[in-house]
């Protein structure tokens, strides 16, 4: 069986655009992210068993121009003067590297870089965590739910990719992305 389909390296990258046009403010983005050039197409949010994270322009030399990317993506966009909008990549792996791990993406307004970094990287490491049976008070502060999952052993790493801006001053769009690319490679 063949495992081309199964990613083996996976990057982050994110940016900011900005231009009068709703759909070139999310084309300057994708300029900034380094990722303009590809035919982006979203997946759900399972990080592959044994992938290795790499820097992007490491990631990047792998691609070429119009080819098919996958990614896990998370953008939003305004044109209301100073309103924060966000974008932010969670990941959780588990501490077993034949088991897969999370990816959560989420979008919006109003939050900070923190408070979306701390939001992305407690949904991936909730998901992990209910995947891999550690129990937990989904109610209870991610604080004190980062220390469980710690504690329990399954989770080995968490970490977040976020970007935020503030709208325009002068209401041109303004767009905001964050993305996990996963980078196929033939055999």
């Amino acid at each position: 069986m063949s495992n081309i389909w199964v990613p083996k390296q996976m990057f982050f990258t994110r940016g900011v655009g900005k231009h009068r046009n709703n759909l070139q403010s999310f084309e300057e983005a994708l300029r900034e992210a380094r990722i303009a050039e590809y035919n982006l197409v979203k997946v759900s949010s399972i990080y592959p068993p044994a992938c290795k994270i790499v820097d992007r322009r490491v990631g990047l030399k792998k691609l070429n121009p119009g080819q098919i990317v996958y990614c896990v993506m998370a953008e939003a966009r305004t044109n209301e003067p100073n309103r924060l909008v966000c974008a932010g990549i969670g990941l959780a792996l588990p501490a077993k590297p034949n088991q897969h791990g999370y990816i959560a993406e989420h979008h919006g307004y109003g939050m900070t870089n923190k408070r979306t970094s701390d939001f992305v990287e407690d949904m991936a490491a909730s998901m992990l965590a209910s995947t891999v049976g550690v129990a937990f008070d989904p109610d209870a502060d991610y604080d004190e739910r980062r220390e469980i999952y710690k504690m329990s052993g399954e989770i080995v790493h968490t970490r977040s990719f976020v970007q935020t801006a503030e709208g325009d001053k002068n209401g041109l769009w303004t767009t905001v992305l964050a993305a996990a690319i996963l980078v196929l490679e033939s055999e």
